[in-house]
């Protein structure tokens, strides 16, 4: 061979490897970001060319689904009570992709490419049938999920409603809500003016409050203190702590009050129970400087404060959903902690985080971790996974749990008796925390759980923003979601 040809064939040679180097990195290095590319039309076309999979409501209702469309993406997604399910679903949108919900946490699961589904696509290719996504059960129960986001109304707020045995949520709602059908709409220009309203609206529609929305948590966080006493073994349900009608914060001039002269005690002195079934402030807030913030910190951390919460999903499921973590102030002077102790100051929390800390002492003090899937199944509807009740940590002892349940039974019988409920027993705790720059609002808080000596269900309830009490705001939605709870 002579030079001419040697180079030649050096030259087709080193073409062929650089031809198939590119092909390799184009299609098996880089094919999850460029599939991923907002710009790849081809990858959108592919996704919403095979029907993505639905989710369901325990009781199988059909909260999301696809249906054959007469234009070129072939199916379209359609969402049934759009905006009372939307903080469930999420969205699904040929501009966005998949939104925050169960459309992203289970996102490959429904477009059936996950590994999961690797038969399932391996005989749909063998068929020649049409590949198709798994569908997800959810443990939202409609009854208690339309009544929530009903009693919620023109409120800014949240609901969250479990099992305290199992975890299971029953009910998510969030308002105001939005509607992810206009999101999925196949024009693509509707879509995306659809979306930039959304986002550009002050009252943060697509904000799920539930898991997404830090709020001081007012009283609600007398149980957590209350905890960290009983646990220590210094205090039991009788002891008689500091309280009075004013409590000076120290190293400052500033008063702490109660709501109702109850709280202030006898003499300057309170039981513990008493302390938590009037909300004494002066009482939580002495109490929560005598143990100090670390042993507070503790209990709070039991709980899952400090900790993104995940409620769903995995990364290879797609993107997990979970919530931002609860935070309890550390190092902080004794007026910071004073204050942090009866849920204000730098306390803050979500509506999940104070349901866990219901669902706690429901559940003699084991905390089952929170889950929103009961189980998926392929398009066979053979089962492909199945959620298995799990427990996220051991928060106090089922003493504690006991005397917990004993105390946030005596805030209803002995404060708020119109929150009873006739034949059953109901645990809970209110909160009213201020906000605002001048302290002129208020977020009306409300935890429980019922029949307090056989827990069914635990509720938690934030409104935002208004003017009443958290007994008076977010009471009245607890009861009723309880009233319909235990009709089922």
């Amino acid at each position: 061979m002579n030079k001419s040809l040697r180079q030649l064939f050096t030259a087709v040679l080193v073409l062929f490897v650089i031809l198939g180097l590119s092909t390799t990195i184009i299609t098996a290095v880089r094919a999850d970001e460029l599939n991923a590319d907002g710009r790849n039309a081809r990858a959108i076309y592919h996704t919403y060319g095979v029907p993505r999979g639905s989710i369901l409501a325990s009781d199988g209702t059909v909260l999301a689904k696809s249906e054959a469309s007469n234009d070129s993406f072939k199916y379209q997604r359609s969402y049934a009570d759009g905006t009372v399910y939307a903080p469930v679903t999420g969205y699904y949108s040929v501009s966005q992709g998949a939104g925050p919900g169960i459309e992203s946490s289970r996102n490959t699961l429904l477009n059936g490419e996950s590994d999961a589904l690797f038969w399932e696509r391996f005989k749909s290719v063998l068929s020649g049938s049409e590949n198709t996504g798994a569908t997800i059960e959810t443990s939202i129960n409609p009854k208690l999920q339309s009544l929530a986001y009903k009693l919620l109304g023109d409120f800014d707020g949240a609901v969250v409603v479990n099992e305290p045995k199992t975890g299971r949520i029953l009910a998510m709602a969030s308002t105001p809500s939005y509607d992810p059908n206009t999101l999925a709409t196949h024009n693509t220009a509707d879509a995306n003016k659809a979306y930039q309203q959304l986002v550009g609206d002050d009252a943060n529609p697509m904000l799920n409050r539930t898991i997404s929305q830090l709020y001081p948590p007012g009283s609600t966080f007398k149980t957590v203190v209350m905890a960290a006493a009983l646990e220590s073994g210094k205090y039991d349900l009788d002891t008689q702590i500091p309280a009075g009608a004013t409590y000076t914060l120290p190293g400052t001039a500033t008063d702490l009050i109660n709501s109702s002269t109850a709280g202030a005690g006898t003499n300057g002195k309170i039981s513990l129970q008493d302390a938590l079934a009037y909300s004494s402030n002066t009482a939580f807030a002495q109490l929560g400087v005598a143990l100090g913030a670390d042993k507070i910190n503790a209990m709070a951390e039991k709980f899952g404060y400090g900790s993104r919460i995940t409620v769903d999903g995995t990364t290879s499921t797609g993107t997990p959903m979970t919530s931002v973590a609860a935070k309890f102030p550390s190092g902080e002077s004794d007026d910071r902690i004073a204050l942090a102790s009866i849920g204000q100051g730098d306390n803050l929390t979500t509506p999940l985080q104070n349901l866990l800390i219901a669902s706690a002492v429901a559940n003699d003090g084991v905390l089952m971790k929170p889950t929103l899937v009961d189980r998926v199944r392929s398009s066979d509807l053979s089962v492909i996974s199945e959620t298995k009740s799990e427990v996220m940590s051991k928060t106090f002892s089922t003493s504690t749990a006991d005397k917990l349940t004993t105390a946030m039974e005596s805030v209803i019988t002995k404060e708020y008796p119109e929150l009873q409920i006739d034949g059953v027993k109901v645990a809970a705790k209110t909160g009213t925390a201020q906000i605002g720059s001048a302290n002129q609002a208020i977020d009306g808080w409300i935890i429980g759980f019922a029949p307090a000596d056989n827990p069914k269900v635990a509720v938690s309830v934030v409104v935002h923003n208004t003017d009443l009490y958290g007994s008076l705001v977010a009471g009245p939605i607890m009861k009723s979601l309880i009233e319909e709870a235990l009709k089922q």
